[in-house]
């Protein structure tokens, strides 16, 4: 059974860093794509970050370039999130994802999903 578990949300002071891992498990994900999007009360599921399964290519939003850093490790079959300078703007719950096509992930539409983590920030 395949699984991906996000974890390192919590609450955290605007201009304050978190980092949010994603562990996958039932099969290995070093040729597949993998992202974060996140999800805002109200609003619509967002991509956030990615990194094609090349592991050569990342992708951000606009709102978290220069802010957020995606990273990977194949051996550990994980993905994660740096995320630095937040913003109470950034406060969503935020879910990792994985596909074998990229243009699919990024079309929010990836095969496998977390159930997310909360991030919250204070001003």
């Amino acid at each position: 059974q395949v699984q991906l578990v996000e974890s390192g949300g919590g609450l955290v002071q605007a201009g304050g860093s978190l980092r949010l891992s994603c562990a996958a498990s039932g099969r290995t994900f070093s040729s597949w794509s993998m992202g974060w999007f996140r999800q805002a009360p109200g609003k619509e599921r967002e991509f956030v970050a990615g990194d094609s399964w090349s592991g050569g290519n990342t992708y951000y939003a606009d709102s978290v370039k220069g802010r957020f850093a995606i990273s990977r490790d194949n051996a550990k079959n994980t993905v994660n999130l740096q995320m630095n300078s937040l913003k109470p703007e950034d406060t969503a719950v935020y879910y990792c994802t994985a596909d074998p096509r990229w243009p699919t992930l990024v079309r929010a539409a990836g095969a496998y999903w977390g159930q997310g983590t909360q991030v919250t920030v204070s001003s």
